[in-house]
């Protein structure tokens, strides 16, 4: 029971550490543009987004109320950022014009939008 409280309370501390890091961060210019990559890369970064994801959730199981709350929505942004990187990774490795690769980076950077403003609301 203490060692999964403590692996719980370290796991929300890991969490809380990077968001408040990311928070005190400006966000570079680079973030809004897909990562580059292969299909196979694309399939590869949305499986990691997917147990990520999981992992996330596992480790907001032990928190109560608003922690937890802040928890899930935290966890939930942060993967539906690695999708839209993940379906980014996908569409530039078919884009073969800058003209496909710029509609793709705006694609992308929409789609974050969406996440954050969504998290935003809940």
């Amino acid at each position: 029971m203490t060692k999964t409280l403590i692996a719980g309370a370290a796991a929300v501390l890991l969490t809380l550490s990077t968001l408040a890091s990311a928070q005190t961060t400006a966000p570079s210019v680079s973030s809004a543009s897909p990562p580059v990559g292969t299909k196979a890369d694309a399939k590869a970064l949305k499986k990691k987004a997917d147990a990520d994801y999981a992992a996330a959730k596992k480790a907001c199981k032990p928190m109560k109320g608003d922690a937890e709350k802040t928890c899930k929505k935290d966890a939930k942004l942060a993967y539906e950022k690695a999708k839209a990187d993940a379906h980014g990774m996908h569409e530039m490795a078919e884009a073969k014009t800058d003209k496909e690769r710029a509609k793709v980076t705006a694609e992308v950077a929409k789609d974050k939008a969406k996440a954050e403003e969504k998290a935003a609301k809940k």
